[in-house]
């Protein structure tokens, strides 16, 4: 973080720490901005930053995140076994590649990849990184197609564009600035925070380098139509096919290792033809701490030559598409882990029980009568609600706190619940976000049912001044 002209003065101010007992003590400058002349003891160093972080909440008790905040003893000493391996480094670790390579091929095969194609596919520094990646090998397709068309692209104007409903994740804006592509969102409405189908094509034209799904919205946890877009997209290209021919990518940071599981009747996958690439996270649903994601395409024409580098492996050449070069291979090592640990059986219990436990946090708040419901979390394990107009208790007291205040109240509690407004076309509409687990057990979702309730009651007991209606987001989104 960088440090403007208002926080100069505190850049030189220290911190002084006094140790001994009696009348042998010591005093240390402890610079917190510039670094310090002095070492100190690796104890010491241990202790200040484990009191620094004392005044942060309970990561289990974080609501607001996706990622997931714990793993079995086991995983987090092979982890923590091999953060000094280099996951680019495939000559010299090729059996962390191997791994590697290993989880690529479960995620292909979950995700229904036919055996005809050429598939492949990458690890990367989450899902963000992966939808860069998608991104990429959408724009350099689209480019070489429309070259071939005889359309004049270093010249062309507009630009390139890319389709996505206004649920997106911000790393799709990221992508669009960063690699200079106009970003068209088809805007939800308060009934509907999925893609509009009614619609979409309507944002289409020869420029348009692909249309995401996603299955698993950030704010809602709701799933795309995506079997219904590729028939979209089907009937386009027949109609179209003198033009750069429309493809899918599936966000599917989210869902990609959850629906799998859950519905692995539905269609959204590799069984659709156009859905040409699917990226996920694996320290969502893969069950996995922070720091990786995952992207496979069907099939090697859907990533462009001149976006795969060849690198030295075993003796031969293995190809590498990632954006970012150096970073541990623990994470990946943890996945291998899970899907090792695991299996089928395994994934399908534990999202079950995550699930079965996301109904009864979104049963809970049904039944108070104060809300409505976008996702009950009896299909995935997110809960997403607003407070009625006019909301009033059994009793026929009325509601005069929000949703920012309810936050504020469960967080005393120590759980973080966000607070924010819906994307473009629903903006007037402010919702709260749970996100349950696998780490939420039934007896943390016990806990947070008779939380939540007493924060109700609280509520309704209490003088309450109301927080203003805030423009911006209230918590995390992600």
């Amino acid at each position: 973080m960088l440090y403007g002209e208002k926080n100069k003065a505190k850049f030189h101010k220290t911190r002084r720490l006094v140790i001994g007992i009696g009348q042998k003590k010591h005093e240390l400058e402890i610079p917190k901005y510039r670094l310090r002349k002095m070492s100190m003891s690796a104890d010491t160093a241990k202790g200040l930053i484990e009191s620094l972080l004392l005044d942060e909440g309970n990561s289990r008790q974080n609501m607001a995140t996706f990622c997931q905040t714990h793993m079995e003893h086991q995983a987090t000493e092979l982890m923590a076994e091999t953060l000094d391996k280099n996951a680019i480094d495939k000559s010299e670790y090729p059996q962390t590649a191997e791994l590697e390579n290993r989880c690529v091929n479960i995620l292909a095969d979950l995700w229904n990849v036919s055996l005809k194609e050429e598939y492949l596919g990458t690890s990367t520094v989450g899902s963000s990184e992966a939808c860069m990646l998608a991104g990429m090998a959408m724009k350099f397709r689209w480019r070489n197609q429309a070259r071939e068309l005889g359309i004049d692209v270093d010249t062309l104007k507009p630009r390139p564009n890319l389709v996505i409903s206004s649920a997106y994740q911000v790393c799709w804006e990221k992508f669009c600035v960063y690699w200079d592509v106009e970003l068209r969102t088809v805007p939800v409405t308060k009934d509907k925070l999925t893609l509009d189908l009614d619609h979409v094509m309507e944002y289409v034209d020869d420029h348009t380098i692909g249309i995401v799904g996603i299955q698993g919205t950030t704010y809602s946890g709701e799933y795309d139509d995506i079997k219904g877009l590729n028939e979209l997209l089907s009937k386009y290209n027949r109609e179209h096919e003198d033009r750069p021919q429309l493809v899918i990518h599936v966000d599917a940071a989210c869902g990609g290792m959850l629906t799998p599981f859950i519905e692995p009747e539905m269609r959204w996958d590799f069984r659709l033809s156009n859905v040409v690439s699917i990226s996920t996270s694996g320290h969502k649903y893969g069950l996995t701490y922070p720091g990786v994601g995952w992207i496979v395409w069907r099939d090697r024409k859907y990533l462009p030559k001149e976006l795969i580098f060849e690198v030295s492996y075993l003796g031969g050449e293995m190809p590498t598409m990632a954006i970012n070069f150096s970073r541990s291979a623990s994470q990946i090592v943890g996945q291998y882990y899970n899907f090792l640990r695991l299996g089928w059986d395994g994934y399908m219990l534990t999202h079950l029980k995550t699930t079965e436990n996301a109904g009864l946090i979104g049963k809970a708040i049904k039944e108070s009568g104060l809300f409505d419901m976008y996702n009950e979390g009896s299909r995935t394990p997110i809960v997403c609600y607003t407070l009625k107009e006019n909301a009033k208790y059994s009793d026929g007291t009325p509601v005069v706190w929000n949703l920012y205040d309810l936050s504020d109240r469960l967080q005393m509690h120590g759980w973080q619940v966000p607070a924010y407004p819906l994307p473009e076309g629903a903006k007037e509409v402010t919702v709260q976000r749970i996100v349950c687990r696998a780490d939420l057990t039934s007896a943390l979702t016990e806990a947070f049912i008779n939380d939540f309730e007493q924060c109700l009651n609280d509520l309704k007991e209490a003088h309450v001044l109301c927080n203003e209606k805030k423009s911006g987001r209230y918590g995390f989104t992600y």
